[in-house]
């Protein structure tokens, strides 16, 4: 029982982090692209960014459970998941755009540093959500399972690093100037509190 109740909340993990994001950054691609003259994102680098956010999210299978949530029996509920994917779906999208300005009229970015800024922020901040989304607790008082947590620590150090590789290059990713790095990890954890924050209210009015 305790196992079926296992698998039931750590599947749903997966569809409130796959779901949310997807949602948002539809939001983000299709009302940036209105105002840009070029993409946003090259196909290459949205199937990268999907492959990167989802080796972490594939370990959600071992991940632990708080243990207040294995009290009782789970249902379904399509209701709930999909007020989790508008909710933080659209807190993300909103969070792109503050990215979008901040790369077009502080750093007024080109082309190219514009994708590899914006390829850097979405990865960061859905390993981020995902990290803090994966429990009802306060993120830093629920220890993560050790392929989760390791998974999450190669995704990122591999999406610092793409830039400045040559592999990086094929992918359309240039080398970032290192304040305009600093900004993207900076926003990323800005994003965490704040998904924190929104966790908290929409759980206490919420049972999974």
């Amino acid at each position: 029982i305790l196992d079926g109740r296992k698998t039931y909340l750590n599947t749903i993990k997966y569809i409130f982090i796959t779901t949310s994001a997807n949602f948002g950054n539809m939001f983000s691609l299709a009302g940036i692209s209105l105002f840009l003259p070029w993409l946003p994102l090259l196909p290459a680098q949205i199937l990268l960014l999907n492959f990167l956010s989802d080796i972490p999210a594939l370990t959600i299978a071992s991940d632990q459970v708080d243990e207040e949530q294995l009290t009782g029996p789970k249902h379904w509920d399509v209701g709930l998941i999909r007020r989790f994917m508008i909710v933080f779906g659209i807190q993300s999208s909103l969070f792109d755009y503050l990215t979008f300005a901040c790369l077009l009229l502080i750093f007024k970015t080109g082309e190219k540093t514009f994708q590899t800024g914006w390829f850097v922020e979405s990865v960061l901040t859905e390993v981020m959500a995902l990290l803090i989304i994966r429990t009802v607790r306060p993120a830093l008082q629920s220890r993560p399972s050790r392929w989760l947590l390791w998974t999450s620590v190669a995704t990122v150090a591999v999406t610092l690093l793409l830039p400045y590789l040559p592999i990086g290059l094929h992918l359309g990713l240039i080398p970032l100037p290192l304040h305009l790095l600093g900004f993207m990890v900076a926003i990323a954890v800005l994003y965490g509190f704040l998904v924190e924050g929104t966790k908290r209210r929409f759980f206490k009015k919420a049972s999974i």
